[in-house]
């Protein structure tokens, strides 16, 4: 097969994957032009039609689906290949794309990475740590760490690998000034630090008899940091609703105290996301390896910091 015809037709699959030339353009790093060329070169070359073109969406003719379905398996069998002999050379190598939330990311992921990279000195790491929703394929990661209940995606895989805690809690200080809140009805009457999204203030979820209850209410101080959340929490401002991965030190030490505790909401899985494939690359796979037999079977902040039930 042409090198030409074969890079023609993983733009195309690509495109039938993600849906759309943008979007298979960023993950090979070329422009949404160049793909839509791609796919016209492979429609003249056998004379058919593989795609119906819209402003919003694409898809398949009959021929398309044919000819998806075919060179799909041909990519895979490639990748197979190309990871069956890298495994055989036992050296992950290239480029790995990594995402994950930025308190967590920064707490949790940012040393595994730091001892895979020394492990593993030809692979190169490419890392955002933010708190935005990542789309994987659209913007070409390898990996991501979700928390939370996952969307479904047949593009994508995903691995459980712990999981958190939301709890509310409060220093100290501020509750020997307003009082411990009993029932979630006194939440109105304290102040409250509440995480920014998009300008929005994020909801807290409790639960109670079984059922989930979701509040939402203006803070007397919105952030769109976790970790200025945290730092206003243990300066005595006001009550606040974190994950255990971020104040479950502070309480174990008495910094903080939980609140609430009988309206606690359940807990959120933690994810490890890719693209499905077959056979994940060397890279991947040895990075998610490596953080799963670091955590063993329990995630680092749930040892001295775990929050009593």
């Amino acid at each position: 097969m042409e090198t030409n015809r074969l890079a023609d037709i993983t733009a195309f699959v690509l495109a039938v994957r993600t849906g759309s030339f943008t979007a298979a353009a960023n993950i090979l790093g070329s422009t949404r032009s160049a793909v839509s060329k791609s796919v016209a070169r492979l429609e003249a070359l056998h004379d058919v039609r593989l795609l119906n073109r819209s402003t919003r969406s694409l898809s398949l003719t009959d021929e398309g689906a044919i000819a998806f379905e075919r060179w799909q398996q041909i990519l895979d069998d490639l990748d197979e290949v190309d990871a069956t002999m890298a495994q055989r050379k036992g050296q992950p190598t290239g480029l790995l794309k990594l995402t994950a939330p930025l308190s967590f990311g920064q707490r949790y992921i940012l040393p595994v990475l730091d001892d895979y990279l020394r492990q593993w000195p030809q692979v190169r790491a490419h890392v955002s740590f933010a708190d935005r929703f990542v789309d994987l394929i659209e913007e070409g990661f390898d990996v991501a760490v979700r928390i939370g209940e996952p969307n479904e995606n047949s593009l994508l895989m995903g691995r459980t690998i712990a999981s958190q805690q939301f709890v509310t809690c409060a220093a100290p200080s501020y509750l020997e000034r307003k009082g411990m809140p009993l029932g979630l009805d006194e939440l109105a009457a304290h102040d409250t630090i509440v995480f920014l999204s998009a300008d929005k203030p994020r909801a807290w979820q409790f639960q109670s008899g079984g059922e989930p209850i979701q509040v939402v209410h203006p803070g007397r101080l919105n952030l769109d940091s976790t970790e200025a959340m945290r730092a206003a929490a243990l300066a005595g401002f006001g009550l606040v609703n974190l994950p255990t991965y971020i104040v479950g030190e502070d309480l174990h030490q008495g910094r903080l105290v939980e609140v609430f505790q009988m309206f606690r909401a359940a807990p959120d899985p933690i994810r490890l996301v890719y693209p499905s494939r077959r056979h994940l690359s060397p890279r991947v796979r040895s990075f998610i390896d490596l953080l799963t037999e670091r955590w063993g079977k329990q995630a680092p902040w749930e040892g001295n910091s775990q929050v009593p039930q």
